[in-house]
């Protein structure tokens, strides 16, 4: 009789991280909560986010946004507002995708952890379109196609995403289109930083409610 091999699945890891939102969250609470999400999904700073363990309140340098980020080393909360005696504070950009503004208050290490966590890579401005596109079809009066130029260290380059008669263009540095599309940059504050736009007033609206839907996650 043959002998028989038996394969071990590989073990799951201890620390399946989870991120946890308020349904009812604040702007700045979906902003954390869907940044955190996408440095989940990328792999980024999975030290972190599976060993982490503290209070970190995120407040913006220029807004009286805060919100708090419970680390447990597995799940992490997302909370509005600001929690009392929090092991860090950080003061960031919300427009500058978190940059810091300000020293850290509190435990450093555990603000230099939040803030990692915070700032992941955002995707190639292609695979963010075509992701940005798929998940806002279904906004009312969102045009037929995106036409999107993006420039980069080596020129121009072009893609459409969808099919149909009405169209909307944007061009731009490549990177801060990624961000505009993957929610990490905000498309209005984005106009003064280089992006350019082709279309109507009212395409000009719902594409900023597109964005929005991808940024704050609504």
């Amino acid at each position: 009789m043959a002998a028989t091999t038996t394969i071990t699945a590989p073990p799951t890891r201890p620390g399946v991280v989870r991120v946890v939102s308020e349904d009812d969250a604040t702007p700045l609470a979906r902003l954390v909560g869907r940044t955190l999400q996408q440095a989940l999904h990328s792999g980024h700073a999975e030290e972190v986010l599976e060993t982490t363990v503290g209070t970190v309140v995120v407040r913006s340098h220029d807004t009286p946004q805060v919100a708090t980020i419970a680390f447990s080393g597995g799940t992490i909360d997302v909370a509005s507002g600001a929690q009392p005696e929090p092991g860090a504070t950080v003061v960031v950009d919300l427009n500058a995708r978190f940059a810091l503004t300000r020293e850290p208050e509190g435990d450093g290490v555990l603000a230099a952890a939040a803030l990692q966590a915070l700032t992941p890579p955002v995707p190639h401005w292609r695979e963010a379109a075509r992701r940005f596109w798929a998940a806002t079809r279904e906004i009312p009066g969102i045009p037929d196609v995106l036409v999107v130029e993006a420039v980069g260290p080596d020129g121009s380059e072009h893609d459409r995403f969808g099919e149909g008669t009405t169209t909307y263009g944007i061009a731009g540095p490549a990177d801060l289109l990624a961000g505009i599309f993957s929610g990490a940059d905000d498309l209005l504050v984005s106009l003064a930083a280089g992006v350019r736009i082709q279309g109507t007033l009212s395409q000009l609206s719902v594409m900023t409610a597109a964005s929005w839907k991808v940024r704050f996650d609504v």
